[in-house]
């Protein structure tokens, strides 16, 4: 059994996450999945049946991701949950370390903050060389800034952590951490410690690096928290007209995982509150980050 062309098309889905339409590409890898799924269950041998097994547990990453971008919290969970059987049994630590990634990342974006340095270090125990290991560093960071613990000593420990890693001859792929991801992170744990030069400077950088040719973003959802930032940013210097623009920019994106947005969205929306402001554009921003909400899917 040729088992090669079902891992390069699994890469290709996963490199389409940042930007395909969520349930176009939900559809798709369900299909893969089935197929999969079908050739375990005939007969194969014992490399080929490891080989089909490594391809299910990315698919079922994948497939949770979707799910949890979609709002479908109960699948995203079940998909993780499967994907780490999947790791242990055939002894594959990265699939286990990016189901406890996915793991951290949930109780990030649903306030769970301490659950996600437990994910974190099941995470790093399963694949502690790993790319994985400077994304699971990175939710630990947010993690702790949004519990006002200082971030520096994480942020570095996660800076050394991706230099020992070559850039990637596939940047694009959801499961593999590149350099260009850094600044997302660091963006975001600065202005929860209120450095607001510093997340400015790293939310200027994540929209520049987001855009592709002719100026189209190559990584809309990393784009759009990006303006949110901004819109805090705008929001603590009085300029509440940038502040209604960039979040109307970012609310706006098709493509986009509603739990992580609306985290940033929240954020966004308490700092317009602390104003006590009846301005119109602060009015117009609490309207469309509820809008949001409201067309939330919650399962």
């Amino acid at each position: 059994m040729d088992v090669e062309p079902l891992q390069l098309k699994t890469d290709e889905l996963c490199c389409q996450y940042a930007w395909r339409d969520a349930r176009e590409l939900r559809a798709d890898v369900a299909f893969w999945l089935g197929t999969v799924r079908r050739l375990l269950a005939g007969p194969c041998s014992l490399g080929d049946r490891r080989e089909l097994l490594v391809v299910l547990g990315w698919l079922c990453l994948l497939i949770g991701c979707l799910d949890y971008d979609l709002g479908d919290r109960r699948g995203a969970e079940s998909a993780r949950l499967a994907a780490f059987r999947v790791g242990r049994e055939t002894n594959h630590g990265e699939i286990q370390a990016w189901s406890f990634e996915m793991g951290a990342w949930f109780a990030l974006t649903q306030g769970r903050h301490r659950a996600v340095a437990d994910f974190a270090r099941g995470g790093l125990r399963a694949a502690p060389h790993s790319s994985v290991a400077v994304q699971l560093t990175a939710l630990n960071a947010k993690a702790a800034a949004r519990r006002g613990e200082c971030v520096d000593r994480l942020l570095d420990h996660g800076f050394s952590l991706l230099g020992k890693h070559d850039n990637p001859s596939r940047p694009g792929h959801h499961f593999v951490i590149d350099p260009t991801k850094w600044p997302f992170y660091a963006m975001d744990c600065y202005r929860i410690a209120r450095q607001d030069d510093k997340s400015a400077q790293h939310a200027s950088e994540v929209l520049r690096l987001s855009r592709g040719p002719g100026g189209v973003e190559k990584s809309p959802m990393r784009a759009a928290e990006a303006k949110l930032t901004l819109a805090a940013l705008s929001l603590r210097g009085g300029d509440l007209e940038a502040a209604a623009d960039y979040t109307a920019k970012a609310l706006s994106v098709e493509r986009k995982s509603v739990n992580s947005l609306l985290l940033v969205a929240d954020e966004v929306a308490m700092e317009a509150r602390s104003l006590r402001s009846g301005a119109p554009a602060i009015r117009e921003i609490g309207e469309r980050i509820e809008a949001v909400r409201s067309r939330a899917p919650e399962r």
